[in-house]
């Protein structure tokens, strides 16, 4: 059995403008200490995947950055997108290439900006939902055992049961649910059985695209029109005709919940989706007045439970609270922290304004 990364890392990170941009995304960010978060990614997968065996998919613009941050990675290693077409195509497309040398190859598709604190944990789950896809031509996700009722995720419904196998449970899927409203969110912690929909996916490279000939057949006809073309002069040009007639569609609603051999694996492991710089500031370091972030030096005068992101300019807080301050030098994001999440909106407002410089 033989194990491939697909680290998708295409997204624009809106949420978390001004630092993330179209040619500087979330995931070539040092959110959290020196490395980004795609080098996070990839290091988590060593001694689990070999680097001749990790796609990245994202855009002929990002692939420029990334290759500087993984050095160790070659022009080969990488599948590019003209468009981004959501995830369905960006997974059945690095199926196709994988499928063409190894067709009983075992996916990891991973987001690769996501946060992982418990790295020991994540491979070894992953060796089991690897092991139970080759053997069980099945469709494997990840559950995060959820540690409060957050309305910002989808969840999963685990049937009853299950299988053990080494030190995890595996579950055939019940249901998917969308992001729920807090009463629901909460009457699925009380539940014992809904986990978080992770974005993390396991199956043979055979066994996905089967399953898109099935539920986007349209989809399917589409990459195996790009079949013959793949490592061949005219290759590239195939791909924009093919891509500007893609429909974009997730994996979740176009696959996963349309199918029958569907199971998640509950885990625990210090996940973090990193979806908003309120997420950024729960989970960062805080001084004794609850801030967090990087200046060139804070002056605090009666503020507290503050992100700032300043590194070179001195910031003064003067009776402010729960605030998030990035500054990037040629724009400046101020919100309340239970705002984050429409901070997209900005981006939204600025794309309608043609201001492409500060996107």
């Amino acid at each position: 059995m033989n194990i491939y990364g697909v680290l998708m890392a295409g997204g624009t990170g809106t949420r978390f403008w001004p630092r993330s941009r179209r040619a500087m995304p979330k995931q070539v960010l040092n959110i959290f200490g020196e490395n980004t978060m795609i080098q996070e990614t990839h290091q988590r997968l060593a001694g689990l995947v070999k680097d001749a065996n990790i796609l990245i998919v994202t855009n002929g613009v990002q692939q420029e950055i990334i290759s500087r941050q993984l050095t160790v990675l070659e022009e080969n290693n990488y599948i590019i997108e003209p468009f981004g077409r959501n995830t369905a195509p960006c997974i059945g497309l690095a199926a196709l290439h994988i499928a063409q040398d190894d067709p009983d190859g075992v996916m990891v598709v991973l987001p690769a900006d996501h946060l992982i604190t418990d790295v020991e944990t994540f491979q070894s789950v992953i060796r089991v939902a690897a092991d139970f896809a080759y053997r069980e031509n099945a469709l494997v996700t990840l559950g995060i055992t959820p540690n409060e009722p957050a309305t910002g995720y989808g969840y999963i419904q685990a049937g009853p049961g299950g299988i053990q196998v080494g030190a995890h449970r595996v579950h055939r899927v019940k249901t998917f649910a969308e992001k729920p409203n807090l009463d629901t969110a909460t009457r699925f912690l009380q539940s014992g059985d809904f986990y978080w929909n992770s974005g993390m996916f396991i199956w043979k490279a055979s066994t996905i695209l089967r399953e898109i000939g099935e539920r986007l057949p349209e989809l399917h006809e589409q990459l195996m029109s790009l079949k013959k073309h793949i490592g061949k002069p005219q290759y590239g040009e195939k791909l924009q005709e093919v891509y500007r007639d893609i429909e974009g569609v997730s994996i979740d609603v176009g696959v996963m919940q349309q199918a029958e051999n569907v199971h998640v694996i509950p885990v625990d492991m210090g996940w973090n989706d990193v979806g908003s710089w309120e997420t950024v500031y729960d989970i960062s370091e805080k001084d004794r007045h609850g801030h967090a972030g990087q200046t060139g030096s804070l002056v605090n005068i009666g503020s507290r439970n503050c992100y700032v992101y300043s590194p070179e300019k001195v910031v003064a807080l003067v009776g402010v609270k729960d605030l998030i301050v990035v500054d990037t030098g040629d724009a400046l994001l101020i919100c309340r922290q239970s705002e984050a999440q429409s901070v997209k909106d900005a981006v939204d407002y600025l794309t309608k304004k043609g201001n492409d410089r500060h996107l």
